[in-house]
This record gives structure tokens, sequence and C-alpha cells, in this order.
């Protein structure tokens, strides 16, 4: 027998009883469909991670402040006052650490900004005129903060795009005054759209020069003490030289052999998003794989059940000539087509599922063509791996036993 007559007859045996074929098809094509889902949703929430890392800048190292130590109580990393100015400049020097490309030191403080009778609270960041290459953020409009305007701690701001909304409506915001805290200052530019992180919005923001920050806005004792400082190296294969050239440097200038600050890179944040993400998508790919098995159970159930109501014709062909091997693999073939409309149909729901589940849920899903094509090889898998046993206890039966049956 041909094998196209042996799939002819394993669709009619599957048609023969359409509603058992479609529930058994529905067990794996459920399956099927969580497993595409699970491994999308995995993968988008990595795309997600590594587009708000990048957005902070590229080739970037965050340089922090260790912790204090007032009246007995410890304060937690980022609390203490042990960068400055100084260290920047420091770090800024290309003949101290050369694989370092630019820096910018940052302060920051959330403030109410007013226009008019409007007014809303954002976070006010004091730098340099670095900030914007080295965080990797454009302009929409206008220009960004100069040297002179540190120098004469101009009172010019840029503001992020949805702060210029809340403030300012459709109206132009270049050349309007803003105050905050008392102090009136100039919108000069506006930043481009940079997205969001979990936690705080990049395009909610108002940039100052890191002069006119510490003078007129922020005040405070230390005015030559910093937040942070924004490091960019050369290039990505020169990120780790640049790490170990601003940590040694800043030892050096600080005196001391145990480092009272701290330096993260985008390697280490995406490394440890991209960790939590993975093992969050193989549990809960694990979970989906669990159906999948169900439904594997349910085609080896359909597929004995077809035999044990198939006794006589299976006796009656080995009767006639028919070799144990052709009647093994007219039954593989009926758990196979199984299988492989059920990969299909599941295929079909988990990218369908996956288009419209981000407007529902705000997460991105990312469906891999690879994916698809995989959960498809498995579902057909599944049928060949479970229809294994009914095909060989339908090859065993003798054509005595199989025509005596009732």
């Amino acid at each position: 027998m041909r094998f196209v007559e042996t799939f002819r007859f394993a669709m009619q045996a599957v048609l023969s009883h359409r509603m058992r074929s479609l529930l058994t098809t529905l067990g794996i094509g459920i399956g099927i469909a969580a497993v595409i889902l699970t491994v999308g949703l995995g993968q988008g929430a990595q795309q997600k991670v590594k587009s708000q890392i990048s957005a902070l800048g590229t080739n970037l190292l965050v340089i922090t402040p260790g912790s204090s130590t007032t009246g007995g109580v410890r304060g937690g990393l980022g609390s203490a006052a042990t960068l400055t100015l100084s260290d920047a400049g420091a770090l800024a020097d290309p003949t101290a650490a050369p694989d370092i490309l630019a820096v910018a030191p940052a302060v920051q403080s959330s403030k109410s900004l007013t226009v008019g009778t409007t007014n809303w609270t954002t976070s006010v960041v004091g730098t340099t005129p670095n900030w914007l290459n080295v965080r990797g953020r454009t302009l929409l409009e206008g220009r960004f903060l100069t040297q002179a305007d540190v120098d004469q701690v101009a009172p010019n701001v840029v503001l992020g795009p949805t702060t210029v909304q809340q403030l300012f409506g459709r109206q132009d915001p270049l050349g309007q005054t803003v105050t905050i805290g008392g102090t009136q200052l100039t919108v000069v530019g506006v930043l481009a759209s940079s997205g969001s992180s979990d936690t705080t919005s990049l395009d909610d923001t108002a940039i100052v020069p890191e002069t006119t920050g510490a003078q007129r806005l922020f005040g405070g004792s230390t005015r030559t003490a910093v937040q942070s400082i924004y490091v960019s190296a050369t290039s990505s294969t020169t990120l780790p030289a640049a790490y170990q050239e601003a940590r040694t440097l800043l030892l050096n200038l600080h005196a001391v052999s145990t480092a009272d600050f701290s330096i993260s890179s985008q390697e280490s944040l995406l490394s440890t998003a991209t960790s939590v993400d993975q093992t969050l998508t193989v549990l809960l790919g694990g979970v989906a794989a669990l159906s999948l098995l169900v439904g594997g159970i349910g085609v080896m159930n359909i597929m004995l059940v077809s035999v044990s109501e198939r006794i006589r014709e299976i006796g009656l062909r080995k009767a006639l000539g028919a070799a144990p091997r052709l009647i093994r693999r007219q039954f593989l073939v009926e758990a196979s087509v199984l299988g492989l409309v059920g990969g299909l149909g599941g295929a079909a729901l988990g990218v369908g599922a996956g288009a419209f589940l981000p407007h529902v849920i705000s997460d991105p899903v990312h469906v891999s063509p690879a994916v698809v094509v995989g959960a498809v090889a498995i579902s057909l898998a599944i049928g060949l791996l479970f229809g294994v046993y009914p095909a060989s206890r339908a090859a065993r039966l003798t054509p005595i036993e199989a025509l005596r049956s009732e």
C-alpha cells in the first residue's frame, strides 16, 4: 500500500468521528497556543527591558555615591556625598581615562514647575552639555544647554515632551518662561521622546545647567557634590576597560581602599533583568507544556479506542495479506494527523492572541516565526509519540483473534 493510500484511509478514519477528533485536536491546540503565548510574553518582556536600558544611553556607566552614616544610622547606597564635580572632571581627562568618551555629572530633585496658573511636579536635573550625548537623547526642537549656560549660571531649561504637554498643552514652549521655586527660567529646547521604564518616565523631566541648579534651585551646604556621574565609553568593546579606569581613578582620588561609590553598567542591568525574564519564561513554559502532555494522552486514548473499535477491520486486512508495518503505519498517520491539525489550529490561535493581547495588558508579545514552526513540529511529534503504543498494539493483533472478536 502506497503512502498516499495510507494517508487517505487515515483521513477517512479521522473524519468518520468528527466530534471525537475535534475534541482531541482542541486539547493539543490549546497547549500549543499556551506555549506560543508564554514564549512570546517572555521574549516581549526581554525586548522591552533591553529597549528601556538602551534608552539610558550608549555604552553607559552610572556612578553613584556610597552609603552615609549619620548619628549611627546608616543610609542606603547613593545617600552619601562622596562624588564631586572634581571627580567628574578627572574622569573626563583622556590621559587618565583614555577609554572614557564623555562624562556628565548630574544632580536632581523633584520640583514644582509653574506656567501661569498651571503647575506640574517633575524631576529637575542639573547637569552639563555632555548629558545629551552621554544619555543618548536627541532634541525635538530648540537647542540643548551649552558650556556658556553653565559658566554664566544661565536661567535656561530644556524640557521633556511630557512636561511640555502638561505645562503648555499645544502651545510652542520655546522662549516661554517656567518658574521653579521662585526662579524664572527660559525654555530653550524640548527633548525628543525616549519612552519610559516601569518606575519613571524618561520624557517627564527638566534639564538645567549644573551651576543654575546648585546656586538657584537646589541649594544645600555642599554645592559641589553630585548624585550621579554618567560615563560613556568610547565603544561597547571598551566598556569593561572604562569601568576599570573609572574605578581605579576614583579610588585614588578618594584615597580609599574600599570603594565609597558604586558603578553599574548596561550589561549588568540587562543581564539581571534578562535572567529573571528567562526564568519566568521557562517556568510558565513548563506549565504550558503540561497541557501538551494532557493533549498527547488524549491522542493515545482516542487511538486506543479506535483500535478497539476496528479490531475486525484489522483482522480482515491482515487475513488479506496486510503486513504489520502497514497496519502500524496507518495508525501512526492517523495520530500524526490529529497532532498536526491540533498544532496548526493552536498556532493560529496563538498568533491571533499574540496580536490581540498587547492591547489588553499593555505589554509586548513577540511571536517568533521560529517558535510557531517549532510548536507545530512539537505537536506533530506528540501525535507520533503517543500514537506508537496504539499502532503497535494494532500491528500485534493476529488475524484469527481479530476476526473472532465480537
